[in-house]
């Protein structure tokens, strides 16, 4: 899968209030939450993030509660990818589980700052800084990674091998 867009760089150790603020925990529609994604780090990033655009994040990212907000909320305001130092072991997992690509480099991290455009190959890995040139290699998202991101998360992935008949 080849995404493109422009990033929007946040430091490190940002937590899952940071992502959505508990305040609007009362509700996991994704349009409701993206409303509010990001805004005690960036009042603006709610209002002008644009679909496709890629968060950029330092160590720890996602790290705090195991809810699934934090990722539908990034996925709901139309980010395509999180590229992060390193993640919280439950904001990687509640990511893919939702459909959202998520790959750690940090030297794409060291090398990609806001407004940058950014060429992201989920498959081989491929991090492109299409501002300056620079590019970077993550660890690919293996293929069946890559089938449950496609599917749009992890019960729709189930739901089409059980309605196909696969094992």
């Amino acid at each position: 899968m080849l995404l493109r867009g422009k990033a929007w760089t946040f430091g490190d150790n940002i937590d899952t209030d940071v992502i959505i603020p508990a305040r609007y925990l009362n509700t996991s529609d994704p349009a409701e939450l993206a409303r509010h994604c990001m805004e005690d780090a960036d009042r603006e990033f709610a209002r002008k993030v644009q679909p496709g655009d890629i968060i950029v994040g330092g160590a720890n990212f996602g790290c705090g509660s195991s809810r699934e907000h934090a990722p539908l909320a990034i996925k709901g305001a139309g980010v395509s990818c999180v590229i992060a130092r390193t993640f919280a072991r439950i904001f990687y997992r509640n990511a893919f589980n939702i459909g959202l690509p998520i790959l750690e480099c940090p030297a794409a991290v060291d090398g990609i700052r806001s407004g940058d455009q950014v060429e992201v190959d989920t498959a081989s890995g491929r991090i492109k800084n299409l501002t300056t040139g620079a590019e970077f290699e993550a660890k690919p998202i293996p293929p069946f990674m890559q089938e449950i991101i496609a599917a749009g998360g992890l019960i729709e992935h189930v739901r089409r091998k059980f309605h196909l008949g696969e094992n």
